[in-house]
């Protein structure tokens, strides 16, 4: 008697095997991302969290000290006399022309050693001789203390806007030298031999390959040359300025006003932070085709 064949089980659902070759298995659409969604909002939610908390305990920690040493506010003045300076004279407009003054100077010193320090690295870079001629006078510039150079921008350019550019273009520009270099310098081998082989032209290599390896450098000295400028700015308005916010710090020096010189030091604060974010967010859109 013939032996009929065991009757087929159910069918079991269908389940994606990953390939014999080793390479991973894609992931289901809409699990995983949803997951890592929920994982990186709770994890910057947290990191927020702690940024805060630690705000808050320094300043604690601020108003505690003063309160308990009984400093006078011409000394240290405590944080709350500090934010009610800050808030009376910005809703009062004593702030905004001096902000807008040096706004002004940070943003062209910025654009104008950006320029000078993307250009020359990108020029530098093309040649080893080039760079060995004008290295030594380009770190020489950058050891000369701007402070004592400030003096003299004046009596060349006056008091107005340009010595402060001027001297907020030549803080600014080191770190873009020295990363539009490092960058377009810093490129994998293999891919410059490639571009060899294929006999590219050198524009072909340079725009193909070595800028956009530098495009991350570019931005890391950007936003270290961001925060160079509210400096650069400052330090020239030490000097000789009527207007801008390190010229109300000078001002209310000379009058004793602790608590308004720190109220302008946390608006610099507060501007350097948002030019520094406002840097990362065009970097962070510009730099998209590195992660698709």
């Amino acid at each position: 008697m013939a032996m009929l064949p065991p009757s087929a089980p159910d069918a079991a659902p269908e389940r994606h095997i990953p390939p014999a070759t080793g390479e991973p298995a894609p992931p289901v659409p809409g699990a995983f991302p949803a997951r890592a969604t929920r994982r990186w909002g709770g994890r910057r939610a947290l990191e927020v969290g702690l940024a805060l908390l630690l705000l808050l305990g320094v300043v604690g920690a601020w108003e505690a000290f003063v309160r308990l040493r009984g400093l006078s506010r011409l000394v240290l003045p405590g944080p709350l006399v500090v934010a009610q300076y800050f808030v009376e004279h910005l809703l009062a407009g004593y702030f905004w022309p001096h902000l807008g003054t040096t706004l002004s100077e940070i943003l062209l010193g910025f654009l104008a050693g950006s320029l000078l320090g993307i250009g020359l690295g990108a020029l530098v870079a093309q040649s080893a001789l080039l760079y060995r001629v004008l290295n030594p006078y380009i770190i020489a510039s950058q050891a000369m203390p701007k402070l004592a150079l400030a003096p003299i921008f004046v009596v060349w350019f006056g008091f107005g806007i340009t010595p402060k550019v001027v001297i907020t273009a030549l803080i600014a520009f080191f770190p873009l030298f020295e990363n539009t270099l490092t960058g377009l310098n810093e490129v994998d081998p293999d891919k410059l031999e490639l571009f060899r082989a294929l006999r590219a032209t050198r524009w072909d290599t340079f725009t193909k390959l070595r800028l956009p390896n530098a495009v991350p450098y570019l931005f890391a000295g950007l936003r270290v040359a961001m925060v160079l400028s509210v400096v650069g700015a400052v330090v020239g308005e030490y000097v000789g300025a009527n207007r801008g916010l390190g010229a109300l710090i000078i001002a209310a020096q000379g009058t004793m006003d602790t608590p308004l010189m720190f109220a302008v030091f946390v608006l610099l604060t507060v501007v350097g932070v948002v030019l520094y974010q406002v840097v990362a967010l065009a970097e962070r859109y510009c730099t998209r085709w590195r992660y698709q």
